[in-house]
């Protein structure tokens, strides 16, 4: 069911819209994109970063074609009503299409509650679609002073807390999440980033194991009870 936040703000049922939208890829169910919901997953092609690390290389290029038309996902998905809690919008960077807010307002006209995978680099469009969305994992790549290193974008940082506080501000529901290789940026780093967040107001932080050619990189031993020491205030989840 769509949140009671949205719901009281939705009384006024808009007109039914069709949103162009340019779909990257869909997964049709997942029990793990959206904390406590089934939902279905609609990648967006297209990112003005270039993190080495990338889970996903093929959605980065934005004049690649749609994968998928935008009105046969809803389709799908009305035929999934019932069966589905919800949808996710992730990437490539569902931010970079002006389309973003539309598309979700199609899935709210189904009956849907909305997540939203973001890297937080377009505060405007990012502040524009929260209104549609009930849960928000957004990406922190790195330490402020290590961000262009990984984005390959000179200036990501800046954008990326302007859209953060607009986040916390807002009183959507999140979770910040990191992808962490120590070889990228090391431990004190990592440390900084965490005092950071918690004096951005954070409370839950992911912090992710990075795959390289398919294969893990660990993290040094005992980080976990070190983090916990360093930032009580934080709730931190860890890969198992």
């Amino acid at each position: 069911m769509p949140s009671a936040r949205f719901s009281m703000r939705s009384a006024a049922r808009p007109e039914p819209i069709v949103a162009d939208l340019k779909v990257g890829g869909f997964t049709p169910l997942t029990s793990i994109d959206f904390p406590g919901r089934l939902a279905a997953v609609v990648f967006c092609q297209g990112c003005p970063w270039r993190c080495d690390y990338c889970h996903n290389p093929h959605l980065i290029p934005v004049a690649s074609p749609s994968a998928r038309v935008w009105e046969d996902v809803l389709a799908f998905l009305a035929r999934r009503r019932g069966l589905l809690d919800g949808v996710v919008f992730s990437g490539g960077e569902p931010t970079l299409q002006a389309a973003l807010p539309a598309a979700m307002r199609d899935v709210r006209q189904l009956g849907f509650e909305v997540a939203l995978h973001t890297a937080g680099m377009y505060p405007d469009r990012l502040e524009a679609a929260l209104p549609w969305v009930d849960w928000v994992g957004f990406d922190i790549k790195a330490p402020a002073h290590r961000y262009d290193h990984v984005t390959g974008t000179p200036g990501s940082a800046t954008r990326v807390m302007d859209s953060l506080a607009r986040l916390v501000a807002s009183g959507v529901a999140y979770e910040c999440r990191t992808t962490w290789d120590p070889e990228l940026f090391d431990e004190a780093d990592l440390m900084a980033l965490l005092h950071t967040l918690a004096e951005k107001g954070v409370l839950r932080w992911s912090l992710q194991v990075c795959n390289r050619a398919g294969m893990p990189v660990p993290h040094p031993a005992g980080i976990a009870d070190r983090i916990a020491a360093a930032c009580p205030r934080i709730a931190v989840r860890m890969p198992a």
